[in-house]
């Protein structure tokens, strides 16, 4: 599973409708093209500014209700918003709910498992440093 957003990530380039206009890029959710992540049933992104496979990039994660990703780690350092949904991480054995509007930021290959809590969806935005991949951890 080694990547697996990686896969998904570098077939995707900006927004076909997200469009730079004097420095500005602009994409209204009815224009994002969500793709399925490979090895992540209930997982999908959308780029919106550069290309997660390859570099700093600008993206939407969405997870299905009950998604559960087991301890991993990033290699980009990041920075998230929780669009909608409750996000529930659990880092250094302690677990966290993040509702609509929190803010998380990992560095450093942070270790953590990641879960949508039932009930809805979860929609969160990313600003990855560099390059995203998800790289399963060992216990």
């Amino acid at each position: 599973m080694k990547n697996t957003l990686v896969a998904a990530a570098m077939s995707l380039a900006l927004v076909p409708c997200a469009f730079a206009a004097g420095g500005a890029v602009l994409a209204p959710p009815g224009d994002l093209k969500w793709q399925d992540v490979p090895d992540a049933k209930g997982a999908q992104l959308a780029a919106v500014e550069g290309n997660p496979g390859k570099g700093a990039s600008h993206f939407f994660i969405k997870f299905a209700p009950g998604f559960s990703a087991p301890l991993h780690h990033h290699s980009a350092n990041h920075h998230v918003t929780v669009i909608s949904g409750t996000v529930v991480l659990t880092v250094d054995g302690k677990e966290h709910k993040l509702p609509a509007g929190s803010y998380f930021a990992f560095s450093g290959k942070k270790p953590h498992a990641t879960r949508c809590d039932t009930g809805a969806e979860c929609v969160l935005s990313v600003d990855a440093r560099s390059k995203w991949d998800v790289v399963p951890q060992k216990k």
